[in-house]
Parts: C-alpha cells; structure tokens; sequence
C-alpha cells in the first residue's frame, strides 16, 4: 500500500479552506458593512491634542446628551475632501461634528480647513493615529455616531456621499436624533 505524503494534502487543504472563508464572506447578511467592535459600546477616549488655533475636544463632550458625529479624516485623504460638503451641510444643520485629524502633517491639514471651512466644533490631532487604532479605523473617512450618553452607534466606513450616504448613514442618524429628541439616549 501506498503511503501519502501530508506534503501532497496540505495545498489543497489550504486552498479548500481559503476558499471556504471567501465563500462564507460572500454570503454574509450585507457583505458591504464592516463591523466594528466598538458598536453600543462607550466611545474610546479621543487624543486631546488639538490642531493649532482649533479648539481641543473635552472629554466630556461625547456624553453632553447630544447627538455627536467623530469624522476620521486627513488632508490628504481625496474622499476625504468629497464628503466635506456634506460635513458642512450637517453642521449647518445643527449636527454636531468632532473632526479627528489623523496621520496628517499639521501644516496640511491647517491649509486644508483655511481653504474649506471647518464643519467641526473641536479638531483633534492625531499624527500617529492612536486614537483611530482605538476607534478601530481602517482608512480614513470613517465616521461615527455617537448617542448622547456616549454609546456608539453607528460605523460608516467611508465618504458621506451619494446614495450610499443617503441609504445607510442617513437613516441611522435619524435614528439616533429621534431617540435623542424622545429622551432616549441609546
């Protein structure tokens, strides 16, 4: 009788169980959503660092009772730049929008805020992209709705734009401000 060499199965185990990982991916409830960890969990703590001449965020004020939205950006992020109307159209409409500025040279991102308004009521600075590894983001924009008390909602894995704006993220901010304008919270 032969003998078989484990070195002959092992190829084909590997691929087979690969495969099987992309397979069951595939067929996840909505393979277009990243989950996050951090969802109806307290918000990670936020660097209080802040860009020069921004104000720093108190730590305090993810859990003033209102609505907050933590945007994850970069000066040199182009989606980035796309949602920044939609951040400005948020703040004008009274959301309020903490902007953590992540693995950014300060004086870009201070270039880039000059030349297109601000839509944040504090900018942190995070060069080294701490608090993201905290927040558990993957690539800037990321954007995160967080309830009044300080839970975290929602995670939006990138721009705030188009009918994927308007179909997923939308939504769950009303959500959130309803909840909120009931008494609420989470």
């Amino acid at each position: 009788m032969a003998k078989i060499s484990p070195l002959v199965i092992l190829p084909p185990a590997i691929f087979a169980a690969i495969a099987g990982l992309f397979l069951g991916g595939m067929f996840r409830d909505n393979p277009d959503d990243l989950p996050s960890t951090r969802i109806g969990r307290p918000a990670p703590p936020i660097t209080t660092e802040a860009l020069a001449g921004y104000p720093a965020l108190d730590p305090a004020a993810l859990a003033s009772g209102e609505v907050t939205l933590v945007n994850f950006w970069a000066s040199w992020c182009p989606p980035c730049r796309a949602e920044h109307p939609m951040l400005l159209d948020l703040e004008a409409r009274g959301i309020r929008i903490v902007g953590v500025n992540f693995r950014d040279q300060e004086d870009n991102a201070l270039a880039y805020l000059a030349e297109s308004d601000s839509p944040f009521f504090a900018v942190p600075f995070d060069p080294r992209g701490r608090s993201a590894i905290d927040w558990g983001v993957t690539a800037p924009p990321e954007t995160f709705i967080v309830d009044g008390d300080g839970t975290v909602l929602y995670r939006f894995a990138g721009p705030l734009i188009g009918s994927d704006y308007e179909r997923r993220f939308a939504p769950e901010l009303q959500r959130a401000l309803d909840a909120a304008a009931q008494g609420g919270g989470s």
